[in-house]
């Protein structure tokens, strides 16, 4: 699926890219959820999903991001149990599930080098 992307991570830092990338497989595995639980569940992450995004987008232009990446760091484990519930409930397969956790993994350990990073330019 990355293979889809140019490179703009040099532009935009891994952690926004990689959220970027997800979000354009997630959006329409969404999609394919039963009707009983693409309006509650599937909303739901999007919308987590979305607000990931917004706050690394507000993360990448200001000084103060201490707060917005623990808040970020907040909504990717937030999105880990909503993707195992959604696995639980066969809205999701083992495979996509299998992506899903990939990517959301990688987006932590970046977000995590990032909050690593300020909290040492900030001592």
């Amino acid at each position: 699926m990355t293979d889809a992307f140019p490179d703009d991570s040099r532009r935009t830092g891994p952690a926004l890219e990689k959220t970027y990338q997800f979000l354009f497989w997630l959006i329409p595995t969404v999609e394919r959820f039963p009707r009983r639980y693409k309006f509650v569940l599937g909303d739901r992450i999007q919308t987590v999903a979305m607000d990931v995004l917004e706050g690394l987008i507000e993360a990448t232009y200001t000084r103060r991001r201490g707060t917005i990446l623990s808040r970020v760091n907040l909504g990717i484990e937030k999105l880990r149990f909503l993707v195992r519930l959604a696995v639980d409930l066969r809205c999701v397969d083992k495979r996509r599930y299998e992506y899903a956790a990939k990517s959301l993994d990688e987006i932590g350990r970046s977000v995590g080098s990032w909050m690593k990073a300020h909290r040492a330019a900030q001592a």
